[in-house]
């Protein structure tokens, strides 16, 4: 699995609490909504990682493994629950679970978020690299765009409309909200 990352942080051969330490220090200097990868050797890392996460309301993404490294993904928090939306068009998850084929789901969230989790035939392109792969969006179909809780994909819903995608809608509440069946990336 190819997860982009802002940050990398090696923490293999630490033992508890000093992953959870170096992480604390390291994501302090992340810009809100950016991914850092944490490196690490002790298999409690995983349930502390998740924990620690949970508590300071950053978002666990999850973790992966490979020759007995484990990578935990976390997602720096920012105020995108509490932000106004402001996209006109939006509907609900429901809308979402009883699309035809003639609709695209556009995933606006980061690379490693998609990775741990999204919504079978949706296509990932993260919101900062939205304005240069915009011309990989048909717009004769409808556009249903998610993120995690309606904020990424607002702004990207107002970007495609101001380049002149018609059918554009912003899904609410998004991932946070989404009951129905998802997929990892291999």
């Amino acid at each position: 699995m190819d997860i982009k990352t802002n940050e990398v942080l090696d923490a293999k051969g630490l033992a508890c609490p000093m992953p959870i330490v170096k992480t604390k220090k390291t994501i302090k200097n992340l810009d809100a909504g950016q991914v850092l990868k944490v490196e690490a050797t002790d298999k409690g890392s995983t349930a502390d990682m998740k924990a620690w996460a949970e508590k300071t309301g950053h978002q666990y993404l999850g973790t992966t493994e490979e020759n007995d490294v484990l990578s935990h993904y976390i997602r720096k928090s920012s105020d995108e629950d509490s932000q106004e939306k402001q996209y006109p068009h939006v509907v609900d998850n429901e809308v979402l679970q009883s699309l035809d084929e003639d609709a695209i789901v556009l995933d606006v969230r980061e690379s490693a978020e998609y990775a741990f989790g999204h919504i079978p035939g949706s296509k990932s392109i993260p919101l900062g690299e939205l304005d240069e792969r915009m011309s990989e969006i048909g717009d004769t179909k409808n556009i249903y765009v998610v993120c995690r809780t309606g904020n990424r994909s607002d702004m990207a819903a107002q970007k495609l409309a101001a380049k002149g995608y018609n059918h554009v809608y912003n899904v609410v509440p998004g991932m946070s909200g989404w009951s129905g069946e998802t997929t990892k990336s291999n």
